[in-house]
């Protein structure tokens, strides 16, 4: 059950993750381009964001 879960949360985040380079190339290339240039903490603060982001969601809406 529980390798179940995690293959199916691996591949959801393999296909959220290929949607825009799949729909948008130009424009997500343009956004690498400008996160390479963004200061360490500047990601960091994005990734604790997506990371919190992310929690409520499994808080809120996991059975």
């Amino acid at each position: 059950m529980l390798e179940n879960t995690f293959i199916t949360a691996i591949a959801l985040v393999l296909i959220l993750e290929g949607l825009l380079p799949f729909a948008f190339p130009r424009f997500w290339r343009q956004m690498m381009q400008e996160a390479v240039n963004l200061p360490n903490g500047s990601l960091r603060r994005i990734g604790l964001i997506s990371i919190g982001i992310g929690l409520m969601i499994l808080l809120f809406f996991s059975e």
